[in-house]
């Protein structure tokens, strides 16, 4: 969060406003003193009277001094409008008085270009902000559902612990598979938020290597074998005997997303992974993307239709992918058609 500088204390202005006005205007008082010695010497020795010598000395002294303090007013009306500006630059910059020769112009340019700049800060941390608060909100409600899951199960567990044996063993085996997939979706709730937070500075974190692309898709296969057990969503892969140089964490953590999207909105048939060319593909036979949500799958928070068919959807999934794969200098693109099913193609840059 963006921390903002309390507002400067009030300081003598009238005093400080003399010391700064002679420092400022040292070199004409130095100028103007030494024409006066000159002068004054040059009289002396041309044998002018001193009287005359005199009389002039006053009268431009005089003279001088009522055009200095014409300037110290000026110098000092001027210290204390931008004393007062200074105090409110925090709420407003544009009321800054009007520049007085080019140099000065500059650095009233310079402070607003800055304060243009605070305000874009203060803003993008604003929307930053927002966007982190909506997420956990609904990271919130969704670990909520596991959770609640989980103690209907042990609930039900202790009642099956007063019933026959027989029974009790039945019962007892499919609660235990029940709550380890939903411990199971609690890690990939806990995970999602983890990687959320990291992924913002991902660029620290990433160790690049050569890596078999077979390897890394069944470790995502492995993840979710229960998953797709349960569903009973068969699993068509097809090696593909291809090596690239990548992260690998970060690219199985797209793997798991891919997939886990295509289990969420596939009811039945299988989920196939497999080279076309040069793209590696997801392809499931779920509900599929309406055309009109396909160009903003990947931006941040955008759940489309069936995001709001499900009213479970954060719409980070997949902007995580997309901002992944830009940093493993991969491209992530989408096809689908609605009512048939959705490919995925991740193609090296």
């Amino acid at each position: 969060m963006i921390k903002i500088k309390e507002k400067p204390e009030k300081r003598p202005l009238f005093k400080e406003s003399i010391c700064s006005f002679l420092k400022a205007r040292k070199v004409p008082i130095i100028i103007f003193t030494g024409i006066v010695v000159i002068f004054g010497i040059l009289f002396c020795l041309y044998d002018i009277p001193s009287d005359a010598i005199i009389y002039g000395v006053q009268l431009s002294i005089v003279w001088s001094g009522v055009c200095f303090l014409i300037d110290f007013y000026k110098y000092y009306k001027r210290h204390k409008l931008l004393q007062i500006n200074r105090e409110q630059f925090f709420e407003d910059a544009e009321q800054l008085p009007e520049y007085m020769d080019i140099i000065e112009g500059d650095y009233q340019e310079l402070a607003k270009e800055l304060y243009q700049a605070k305000q874009e800060l203060i803003s993008e941390n604003r929307i930053a902000r927002k966007e982190m608060l909506d997420y956990y909100g609904m990271w919130v409600h969704q670990i909520k559902t596991p959770i609640a899951a989980l103690d209907i199960l042990l609930q039900n567990a202790e009642h099956n612990l007063y019933q026959s044996d027989e029974k009790a063993t039945i019962h007892e085996a499919v609660s235990v598979a029940d709550m380890k997939m939903e411990l199971f979706k609690i890690e990939q709730y806990v995970e999602m938020a983890l990687n959320y937070l990291r992924v913002e500075d991902i660029s620290s974190d990433l160790s690049f290597k050569k890596c078999a692309v077979d390897d890394m898709v069944r470790q995502a296969i492995r993840k979710y074998a229960k998953v797709f057990i349960s569903k009973k969503i068969q699993m068509d892969f097809k090696p593909t005997n291809v090596y690239t140089v990548t992260d690998e964490k970060w690219f199985v953590f797209v793997l798991e997303q891919l997939l886990s999207n295509s289990l969420k909105y596939t009811k039945e048939g299988k989920i196939s992974i497999f080279m076309e060319g040069k793209a590696l593909v997801i392809e499931d036979t779920g509900i599929g993307i309406p055309a009109e949500d396909i160009p903003r799958i990947f931006e941040k928070g955008f759940t489309g239709y069936n995001g709001r068919e499900d009213k479970k959807s954060t719409g980070i999934g997949l902007y995580l992918c997309k901002n992944i794969m830009d940093k493993l200098q991969w491209n992530i693109t989408a096809d689908s058609e609605v009512g048939t099913g959705t490919k995925i193609y991740l193609t090296k840059m």
